[in-house]
């Protein structure tokens, strides 16, 4: 879903301290801004929501660093955070903000791949997914498959939101039940460790101010080592923690 509504205010704080950006990634991150825009495009001409009011189509999917696979647009510009709310959607603690999205159906994209782990789905009130590739068959739609550039299903994702990151999962994909291909998405669990609980199904982050960076290689899927059963986003977050931070060290 790609209403890039913003918030006006975060009323309650998000479900988990912020965990503390590393050097080396404030480092990419200044980089990425003050280079302006990637020059290794793996694909480009999406925009940050799918209507067609929409007509800024220059962000894209960036392969300028070795390993990673991150979105930018032009001028400094990063990627915004729509709200997903795809897949199993079992509400926790009587949390029903999903109720609100426009645009949901009832299973993510990598489905499959989480039954492994003993779970039928990923629940958007528990695991912090990101929405990354997009996939249609609609004329002049823009198409990206990460996956050929060695990106994995259930790759671990680092994602900077303002002075925090936090980490994710590749756990779903932009289809084209919408006008255009845009980029910028990613579970209500992981939008509310950004932003908080102001964050429902129907409002997002606006500000093209998110950094979301993929990385590629087996050695990036999130294996059975995660707590895939967990009870809460921040059981989840926390399960992905040793995990993220071997990644990023790498970085």
């Amino acid at each position: 879903m790609h209403l890039n509504i913003p918030l006006a205010t975060v009323s309650i704080a998000a479900l988990a301290s912020a965990a503390t950006v590393p050097d080396n990634v404030k480092k990419f991150l200044d980089s990425v801004r003050s280079q302006g825009e990637c020059t290794n495009k793996l694909q480009t001409g999406l925009t940050l929501s799918d209507s067609e009011s929409d007509t800024d189509n220059t962000y894209s999917y960036c392969g300028d660093r070795q390993g990673v696979i991150y979105l930018q647009g032009t001028g400094g510009k990063l990627a915004d955070m729509d709200v997903d709310c795809d897949g199993a959607t079992v509400p926790i603690d009587g949390d029903t903000r999903c109720n609100a999205s426009q645009d949901t159906i009832p299973e993510t994209t990598f489905k499959d791949n989480v039954k492994q782990f003993g779970i039928d789905d990923l629940n958007a009130y528990i695991h912090s997914y990101v929405v990354f590739g997009n996939t249609g068959s609609k004329e002049g739609f823009v198409n990206f498959n990460p996956q050929e550039f060695g990106m994995e299903p259930l790759s671990v994702m680092a994602v900077v939101c303002g002075d925090q990151m936090f980490y994710g999962v590749w756990g779903d994909t932009n289809g084209d039940d919408q006008p255009r291909a845009a980029i910028g998405e990613a579970s209500l669990s992981l939008a509310t460790l950004c932003f908080g609980n102001g964050i429902n199904g129907n409002a997002g982050h606006g500000e093209p101010d998110v950094l979301y960076i993929g990385f590629t290689g087996r050695d990036s899927v999130a294996d059975a080592s995660v707590n895939w059963k967990a009870g809460s986003a921040q059981e989840f977050q926390d399960s992905l923690a040793t995990f993220g931070d071997r990644l990023i060290k790498n970085l």
